[in-house]
């Protein structure tokens, strides 16, 4: 009986060939091993303290590789299990390291087939329960009965995976020197329809992480998984100090951007004040609520103070449709006193061009802030900034976060294993999630310290690549592993676009230098 339509058919192998589907994440065990991953993970995460079973590297290397991969849960671990290429790979790697009585231990255990390269599904699902904080529990109970947001107190293994993360910045500010840290903070929805999940604003349920991303860098520098009913404002002034103390040596100068959710006055005046005692007076453009007291000072600007937002397309200067204006706007909840702080505040409006039917003006509703003004509705949004920039400039600068940051989160729900969480017990997801994040974050610096400037893309450019593009040119690559001698050598087929790559790439990781322990 024919297999299908075409004349062709499907046949298993009948031994291990060692043949891999993913030759290219050898490079990441490269880079992992260049920035001593292991002694980051062994000084900072101590889930595993006996030292029986599998080790915390070896659970933190396999979720992200699966991540890498474009696994999307835990039991996507065993397509990496049955990958013939890399069980030969990692077995050279694990005889290689271990010595006497051990490594004949292991020699024995690789002969009978009963050593697994990566662990087992229950194995990672009995590992992620070791970062939920049962004792939380009993004070989210209380939380939940007065319907107020509630944030779980990480417990110390859940504190190191943010370690080894501040670990792998530091290897990459070593390398990739940057001065200044422009930090986009925003929080993202990630859906879920567990039992424990909780409702958020959009009125599904799930959870919504807060994250900070440094711009230059490229990198994130911190992320607070949260229940989904925990508003994005909520503590954003800690989660801020937080990131800052996460910043590596190095850094000089700091700027904050965030959508309205940051509109938090103790963080204005946290950042205004400038009580960080490392970074002083922190500049920033932050998205303001757009109130009744706003509207009626909008109202007041005369049309003449009002420019328009152009953006440039082709080198050639083109309107938007928007404009911009200074705002002489101070909230009740700021108030005048000589010890106050101003601030700095730029509404932006854009007109409506569709009108409204005659009589049906009381019935439309919009999902963002309008107003009417000289017979005219627009949409309107507000900035409040420390800065002292030309509005228009400003403006374009804050905005740099939004596409961004929403492609980062895209991303990290879509194309790495942050979109589907694992578990019921809050620990454990955010465990999961932090792990998604150093996934994301290698990625990151694979593109800044090895791919930069080479071809084979299409484009120089790979700092700008999605992850489904370097799935395809660096990491989706067959190849097949053979041990001639002492010699292990990952063979591809004759003439693939990728080898040369894929040699160059190793070849700049080889230069990088270790981030010294301590």
């Amino acid at each position: 009986m024919t297999q299908g339509v075409l004349p062709f058919k499907y046949e298993e192998e009948k031994k291990d060939f060692g043949t891999t589907a993913v030759a290219g994440i050898l490079l990441y065990l490269d880079l992992l091993k260049q920035m001593n991953f292991g002694q980051m993970v062994s000084r900072h995460v101590a889930a595993k303290e006996n030292k029986q079973g599998w080790s915390d590297y070896r659970f933190l290397l396999s979720v992200i590789l699966l991540n890498i991969c474009g696994g999307d849960c835990v039991d996507d671990i065993n397509k990496l299990e049955k990958d013939g290429g890399l069980r030969r790979i990692f077995k050279n790697l694990e005889l290689r390291n271990a010595f006497g009585r051990r490594r004949q231990k292991l020699i024995r255990q690789w002969r009978n087939g009963k050593r697994n390269a990566f662990p087992s599904p229950s194995a990672i699902f009995r590992y992620l329960l070791l970062f939920h904080n049962a004792e939380q529990e009993v004070f989210r109970q209380e939380y939940e009965g007065k319907s107020r947001a509630f944030i779980p107190l990480s417990n110390r293994f859940l504190l190191g995976l943010c370690g080894v993360n501040k670990a792998m910045l530091e290897f990459l500010q070593l390398h990739n020197p940057q001065e200044v840290a422009t930090i986009d903070m925003d929080a993202t929805i990630v859906a879920s329809q567990k039992e424990q999940a909780l409702y958020s604003y959009k009125k599904s349920k799930g959870y919504q992480p807060l994250n900070a991303w440094w711009w230059e860098q490229g990198y994130m520098v911190y992320t607070e998984f949260r229940d989904g009913n925990v508003p994005a404002g909520f503590e954003q002034k800690r989660v801020f100090s937080k990131t800052l103390s996460c910043l590596p040596p190095g850094v000089k100068k700091v700027y904050l951007r965030s959508d309205t959710a940051g509109y938090q006055h103790d963080l204005l005046k946290y950042c205004e004040a400038g009580e960080n005692e490392r970074f002083g007076r922190i500049e920033f453009a932050i998205g303001c609520d757009v109130t009744p007291e706003f509207k009626k000072e909008v109202f007041r600007v005369a049309e003449s103070e009002w420019h328009p937002i152009y953006r440039e397309v082709k080198g050639e200067l083109k309107e938007t449709g928007q404009e911009w204006a200074e705002i002489p706007f101070v909230p009740n909840s700021i108030g005048h006193s000589k010890k106050g702080l101003d601030y700095r505040y730029l509404g932006i409006r854009e007109e409506l061009k569709q009108k409204e039917l005659p009589g049906m003006e009381s019935q439309m509703s919009f999902p963002f802030p309008t107003m009417q003004m000289n017979g005219k509705r627009y949409k309107l949004f507000g900035l409040v900034t420390n800065m002292d920039w030309e509005g228009e400039a400003l403006i374009h600068w804050s905005r740099k976060r939004c596409g961004y940051s929403e492609h980062v989160h895209s991303e990290m729900k879509e194309s790495f294993a942050g979109g589907q969480l694992p578990s019921g017990k809050f620990g454990a997801n955010a465990a999961w999630w932090w792990m998604m994040v150093m996934a994301v974050n290698l990625t990151s610096m694979m593109k800044r310290l090895a791919l930069s400037g080479l071809p084979g893309s299409g484009k120089s450019n790979w700092e700008g690549s999605r992850m489904k593009k370097i799935r395809f040119w660096l990491i989706n690559i067959p190849g097949r592993v053979i041990l001639e001698g002492k010699e292990l050598i990952v063979r591809l087929t004759q003439g693939h676009p990728a080898f040369e790559l894929l040699v160059n790439v190793r070849r700049r990781i080889a230069l990088l230098g270790a981030l010294s322990p301590g």
